[in-house]
């Protein structure tokens, strides 16, 4: 029942922005919720790119059937639409990738979504979409990243246009990857930058990306294929930490800035369910039922979405004072990328029976494993 729950709610999000791409109406359609008035030229690729970072890996299954795989093929397709209608230089709905620093982000996460569903998404775009996405991801290039987590978006991106059969720079990988080395804090934290940030950007955005462009481009380099099995390491350690966050009653601390993509903040708990490199000590469906409670808890507050079905900024409901002054209505989309494991086939263990999370095993007095730093 989960799984059909997870989809249901995934979809919940996902449809009104990709039936309104589809039909290229995202910017007639979609409100924009913001404390600044600049985030208009932003919002929109913020929206599809994040949404399709989470939607990618159930979009990239094959072997689905019935109901389940018409949903799929449906929703691939719109995802395909509203690529084209994101890039077309006539669309109505043609997305800004060249002004301002905000599409280096985005065009990140976008470039994430096809690295996750290289046949579904980057391998059904016919030749006209894939030379205008190609220019928009190129397009990004005339800004500079901070000096932070922001040049992993630059890598990711390249990651992409390598993927696309462009020319691609493995500068801008490297030094995204050099510099990660060096932020590296010890037990499963990255700096965000040279700087300690207590947040949730490890998740977010820095070892999920660093993880999967090592595992799409590292064995171009020897130096990039020694340093993968250290970057996973050092991720299952951060996801074991994520999964003792989640209290008994599936609520988590809010530390940190961007509290308003909700439990995107599991995004890596996610991704280490889905790639099946979660520490022994965890069990798969220990996670599924973690994450259940968090989604649940947070998606069923009173004001998350408003009457047309958009998302509202907030933590837990409609609360608009935690939105940043970079947060708008398409940054919320973030959230998706907690359904990952929905690319898990649904006999996967991590889809069957009941199981206590950590917490809940602590704080109901049973046996559970000791926590230990990664060496």
């Amino acid at each position: 029942m989960d799984r059909e729950q997870w989809l249901a709610w995934m979809l919940q999000i996902a449809s009104p922005v990709l039936e309104a791409l589809a039909n290229r109406e995202l910017k007639q359609r979609m409100p924009v919720q913001a404390k600044r008035d600049d985030r208009g030229g932003y919002t929109y690729l913020e929206a599809l790119g994040r949404l399709l970072a989470g939607m990618a890996p159930w979009l990239e299954q094959d072997g689905l059937s019935g109901k389940e795989e018409e949903l799929r093929s449906k929703m691939a397709h719109l995802a395909r639409e509203a690529i084209d209608a994101a890039t077309d230089p006539v669309s109505p709905d043609v997305m800004n990738f060249a002004i301002g620093e905000q599409p280096i982000v985005d065009a990140a996460f976008l470039a994430h979504a096809l690295i996750r569903a290289p046949n579904a998404l980057l391998g059904q775009l016919d030749e006209r979409v894939k030379r205008n996405l190609i220019h928009s991801l190129k397009s990004t290039r005339s800004r500079k990243p901070f000096y932070s987590n922001w040049l992993l978006f630059a890598a990711m991106t390249e990651t992409a246009i390598y993927l696309l059969g462009d020319d691609w720079d493995p500068m801008r990988i490297d030094y995204a990857l050099k510099k990660h080395e060096e932020w590296y804090l010890g037990d499963g934290v990255y700096g965000d930058g040279p700087a300690h940030h207590w947040d949730y950007y490890n998740a977010f955005v820095i070892q999920p990306m660093l993880v999967d462009i090592l595992r799409t481009i590292g064995p171009k380099f020897p130096e990039w294929s020694r340093l993968t099995p250290d970057v996973i390491r050092r991720a299952a350690r951060h996801a074991a930490q994520q999964e003792r966050l989640i209290s008994p009653e599936g609520t988590f601390p809010p530390i940190g800035r961007s509290l308003a993509y909700r439990f995107g903040a599991f995004q890596l708990l996610s991704q280490a369910a889905l790639q099946e490199w979660l520490p022994a000590e965890i069990a798969p469906n220990q996670v599924r039922c973690a994450l259940t409670s968090v989604i649940r808890r947070m998606i069923e507050a009173p004001g998350t979405f408003d009457r047309d079905g958009w998302l509202r900024i907030g933590f837990c409901g409609d609360q608009e004072d935690i939105g940043e002054g970079y947060i708008s209505t398409g940054s919320l989309y973030l959230c998706a990328t907690v359904f990952l494991p929905l690319g898990l086939p649904s006999e996967h263990p991590f889809w069957h029976g009941q199981a206590d999370w950590t917490s809940k095993k602590a704080w109901s007095g049973i046996p559970f494993s000791i926590d230990q730093a990664l060496e």
